[in-house]
Parts: structure tokens; C-alpha cells; sequence
């Protein structure tokens, strides 16, 4: 499997960046101010630099973009309305606290959306799609192996199943599903920590690749289910470790 069999336009969007992926089926030199400072912010978020609970002021964001705070509360806006950042009136805004509650609430929707996507593919069966889960499976099976590349494997993980989504050709099912992918990112990277979930991973997209194959849309399903189930289990034993997740900083 070579990565120049994959379209393009798809390989290109592949190989990009996953900046900006608040927006990922815009063009950035169309993003506002507030969506560019929502964007960096989130960023942060999404690769642990603000820690769930920390505050985030709105005058030190203006003076690091050079804003008002006018664009400042609306790039927040943007981050609660994506399920990153709280905002509590009174006392500002601050990453969102991970939580065994909305861990379960987001699987039970990620289930759903995937689900209707698996059907939707299996019955369009568009070009790209085995050569994108091919490309995927490969370097998910680098990393999986990899003591330190829990991190990238989930990243991974996120870039393919935002261009599955887009496969689909429904945008507002793939916009569904970029929006709750990256809501799951940090409950994923405590779900994929160790090689052995991140092993245990790859081996149940090998089967999901398998059926796919075969044009089995139930075993695809049934497959699907159990990869996001079982590492949502992980994902919430680890936030019920004490010392496993950050604390919220004073």
C-alpha cells in the first residue's frame, strides 16, 4: 500500500498539519480573529499545555494576540461551544475538567455517529476509502509499539477518522464527527496510554479493515463499537486513578 494511491486532494489533507482542526473543513486564511485565537487556544488544550481546571484570562490572551477582549470572549465562546473550555460567570473561563459523566455521554454519541457512517460508506464504498484505512493501520502500527507514541497514535487516529467522516459526503455528519472526535481527544489519550491498549487498538482495526473488505457492514459495526467501548473502559479507570489526570490549578 502506497501512499500516492490515495487521491491527491485526500493525501494532501492527510499529510497537512491538524492545526486548526476547530475549523477543519475551512481554509485558514478564511478563519476570523476570534476563530484564529480559538483555534491556538484550543491547541493548547488539545496537547496538555492547559491543564483541565486551569483559568484562562481574557486580558493576558489580548495582550499575547494584540486584541481587544471583544474577539478574546468570542474565540472562548467558540471553545465552549466545542466542549473545551467552561465559562462561569463571575469568574471567567477555564479548560474543562475531564469527567467520568461526560466520558460516557460522548461515547454513547461517538457510537451513534460512527455507526451511521460505517453504513453509509459501506453502502457508497468510495475510492479512497481502503486505501485511507490502509495508510491509517500503517503507521497506527508503528506507533502503537512505540513506549512514547501514545500521543501521535491518537492524533493519528483523529486525522483518519476526519477524513472517513468526509468520505461520507455528508457534511454535517462529518461535521458531527470532527466535533465529537476532537471533545474525545483527551479522554482518548488516557485510553491509549499504554502499548498494550494502543496493540489491542490496531488489532481490532485490522478486523474493522477486514470486513470492510468483505462488504460485512454488521461485523464492521460490532468492531467499530467495541474499539471506541474499550477504550472508553481504559479512559475511565485512568480518571479514577488518583494522580492519573492533572488537578485544577488554583
Amino acid at each position: 500500500m502506497k501512499p500516492d494511491e490515495l487521491s491527491p486532494a485526500l493525501l494532501a489533507d492527510w499529510e497537512s498539519a491538524v492545526g486548526f482542526r476547530l475549523f477543519s473543513e475551512r481554509e485558514v486564511p478564511t478563519l476570523t480573529v476570534p476563530e484564529q485565537i480559538a483555534a491556538a487556544i484550543g491547541e493548547r488544550i488539545l496537547s496538555d499545555r492547559l491543564a483541565p481546571g486551569e483559568r484562562i484570562g481574557e486580558q493576558e490572551l489580548a495582550d499575547e494576540f494584540e486584541v481587544s477582549r471583544g474577539p478574546v470572549r468570542d474565540a472562548l465562546r467558540i471553545l465552549e461551544r466545542e466542549g473545551l473550555v467552561t465559562l462561569i460567570p463571575r469568574r471567567g473561563a477555564e479548560v474543562t475538567a475531564l469527567t467520568a459523566q461526560e466520558l460516557q455521554d460522548l461515547m454513547e454519541i461517538r457510537v451513534g455517529l460512527f455507526e451511521i457512517a460505517a453504513r453509509k460508506l459501506m453502502a457508497q464504498r468510495p475510492a479512497d476509502l481502503h486505501a485511507l484505512l490502509t495508510m491509517g493501520l500503517q503507521r497506527l502500527e508503528a506507533l502503537a509499539a512505540a513506549p512514547d507514541g501514545g500521543s501521535e497514535y491518537v492524533e493519528t487516529t483523529y486525522r483518519t477518522m476526519i477524513l472517513v467522516g468526509r468520505l461520507t459526503g455528508n457534511h454535517r455528519l462529518h461535521r458531527m464527527m470532527t466535533s465529537i472526535s476532537l471533545q474525545t481527544l483527551r479522554y482518548s489519550k488516557l485510553g491509549l496510554a499504554s502499548v498494550e491498549r494502543r496493540q489491542r487498538s490496531v488489532a481490532l482495526l485490522r478486523e474493522g479493515i477486514a470486513a470492510t473488505a468483505r462488504g460485512d457492514v454488521e461485523k464492521l459495526v460490532a468492531v467499530t463499537r467495541q474499539r471506541i467501548e474499550e477504550s472508553a473502559r481504559q479512559a475511565m479507570q485512568a480518571l479514577q486513578t488518583p494522580g492519573r489526570t492533572r488537578k485544577t490549578r488554583p
